[in-house]
């Protein structure tokens, strides 16, 4: 029952395949948000910045960005505009270096890092400010919020009532060889590129502690994970990252009303990324596939300039599945 199925979801005429559904909205300009930066510590002594909206409502949302992206993206901004329409507050958090300036750990982020986001929520909650919060991820953030979801299981605060996650690679292993492959060439050389920088930059305020000697013969997530988020991390290498943070192994467990939604024509998503088993399963777990949308896309014409994953969110937080 939970597998939404068909979807109401078709890209716009003249728009076809996942590359040009995935690409177009990055162009997408997004104006009105305003944000109030708070800056956080983390129980080993690091920091998170925090980027809030308000209206004055006593319902938020927390919105997790994707791979080496920040609360400036599109798909960020976006939902925090329909997120006000409907009268809710929204605070996008930026991972560890990616707000603008390099974290002081040698730890990072990566696609299980769910002690970072519980940080976030246990901050929203003790400021006593609201009666209801709801998760909203997005690609890797989406892994991290499903992830955490099973984890939490019954003991997720009552105040989470909800979650949403879009163009989730929930088999990681999967999702890295499929954009090892040359049809996602430039997705892979823009996101190695940024992680290079980022390890350049902590190159600078941890001399020794790290380098990036032979970083221009990585070609692949694999190498990536296997030369950095593996050791770092505490994993025993990318193999052992992928299986233990894959959060589809946890979506049995999750025990709030939560959306996933994973465009079939997503180029970064392998076929085990579609958990239509779990969904059957768990009555909790509601999981939609259409046929477009592209990864993070799923763009819409409408004078209010608001995607269908925006629409879709926000219908699913008014209990309309």
């Amino acid at each position: 029952m939970p597998v939404i199925t068909p979807s109401a979801y078709s890209s716009p005429l003249l728009l076809p395949g996942g590359h040009l559904q995935s690409i177009l909205p990055v162009f997408r300009k997004v104006c009105g948000v305003r944000y109030a930066r708070e800056r956080i510590h983390t129980p080993d002594d690091d920091f998170l910045d925090l980027d809030w909206a308000k209206t004055g409502s006593r319902k938020i949302a927390i919105l997790s960005h994707g791979l080496e992206g920040n609360t400036q993206r599109h798909y960020i901004l976006g939902m925090i505009l329909a997120l006000h329409r409907r009268g809710w507050d929204a605070l996008a958090w930026n991972y560890r270096g990616c707000s603008g300036e390099p974290n002081k750990k040698l730890r990072s982020y990566h696609s299980g890092e769910t002690a970072d986001l519980h940080t976030v929520i246990s901050h929203v909650i003790a400021r006593n400010d609201y009666s209801e919060i709801a998760l909203i991820g997005f690609s890797l953030g989406g892994n991290i919020t499903l992830k955490y979801l099973g984890e939490q299981n019954s003991n997720i605060h009552p105040l989470v009532s909800k979650a949403i996650a879009f163009s989730v690679p929930c088999d990681l292993k999967s999702g890295a060889l499929k954009l090892a492959q040359i049809s996602n060439l430039i997705y892979m050389k823009m996101f190695l590129r940024s992680m290079h920088e980022k390890i350049r930059a902590k190159m600078r305020i941890l001399p020794g502690e790290i380098n990036d000697d032979g970083f221009d013969r990585i070609r692949t997530f694999h190498e990536f994970d296997n030369r950095y988020t593996a050791p770092i991390h505490g994993f025993k290498d990318a193999n052992d990252y992928f299986a233990k943070c894959s959060s589809r192994q946890f979506i049995p467990a999750i025990r709030v009303p939560t959306l996933l939604v994973n465009a079939r024509n997503d180029p970064f998503l392998a076929e085990q990324c579609f958990p239509y088993e779990e969904a059957a399963a768990n009555p909790n777990f509601f999981f939609e596939a259409p046929e477009s949308g592209g990864h993070t896309g799923f763009l819409a014409w409408n004078r209010a300039g608001e995607y269908w994953s925006e629409t879709r969110t926000l219908a699913f937080l008014s209990d309309e599945i």
